[in-house]
C-alpha cells in the first residue's frame, strides 16, 4: 500500500490488526534514506519524514516541525 499525505507518499506492507485503534495508522521508522549513506541505503525500509511538510505554516505552536498526528490516507499499489 501507500501511505499519502499532502506533502509525500511511501509504499510500504501492510497489516491490519484489532490492536489499533480504528483509523489509525502506525509506521515504524525506516532507514529509507537516498544519496551517499551506503548503510542507510543498504538497509531500506521507508522513511516517514517523506510524510512531513517543510513549510514553515505547518509547524506546531512552539516552532517544531509536526512528526505525529499527519493525516493520511491509504492507496493500493499496482503489484
Amino acid at each position: 500500500m501507500a501511505i499519502v499525505s499532502k506533502s509525500g507518499r511511501v509504499e510500504v506492507p501492510v497489516r491490519l490488526t484489532d490492536e489499533m485503534t480504528p483509523g489509525v495508522i502506525a509506521l515504524p521508522q525506516g532507514w529509507g534514506h537516498r544519496g551517499g549513506w551506503r548503510t542507510a541505503v543498504a538497509a531500506g525500509g521507508a522513511n516517514y519524514n517523506d510524510l512531513t511538510s517543510s513549510d514553515p505554516a505547518d509547524l506546531d505552536i512552539s516552532g517544531n516541525a509536526v512528526f505525529n498526528g499527519i493525516p493520511v490516507r491509504l492507496e493500493p499499489v499496482a503489484s
